[in-house]
């Protein structure tokens, strides 16, 4: 149910052929099935097809664990790093989890603070190699 919602509010995600394996509250698996037309110069997955997959599970992972609190907040990423690890070839799994308990980012929102949390997200092949680590760091803007 995530995944179709998520397909139908962020377009690109249904045109790069995003699946969604796994959804809890605090961990969301999606898969990017190899496709030649993402590949970059050496035959992979190119680095923006694959930054795309992790923040796709961040933001899956974010809704799966705040959409009792989208009424009132609008998840917003802040920043994100990646680490590349080897050359991301085959298909992709992107496993994104919650860097902390949801509890403590809604007392945050409701203290009046305006939470950042992280998600830490491990993309891998179709052998289960790490082909990449990313962190994608969100907040919960407060609706006016």
């Amino acid at each position: 149910m995530l995944g179709e919602a998520m397909k139908s509010t962020v377009p690109w995600v249904k045109t790069a052929g995003i699946e969604f394996k796994d959804v809890a509250s605090d961990r969301v698996v999606t898969v990017l099935p190899d496709n030649p037309a993402n590949h970059n110069h050496v035959g992979g997955a190119h680095a923006a097809v694959a930054f795309g997959l992790a923040e796709t599970a961040s933001g899956a992972v974010v809704l799966a664990s705040f959409s009792d609190q989208l009424a009132r907040a609008t998840p917003l990423v802040k920043r994100s790093e990646i680490d590349y690890k080897k050359v991301a070839m085959g298909d992709l799994t992107a496993e994104a989890v919650l860097g902390r308990p949801a509890e403590e980012i809604v007392a945050e929102l409701d203290n009046g603070t305006r939470p950042e949390f992280p998600v830490h997200v491990t993309i891998r092949n179709a052998e289960d190699a790490t082909t990449a680590e990313v962190t994608v760091t969100w907040t919960l803007r407060p609706n006016r």
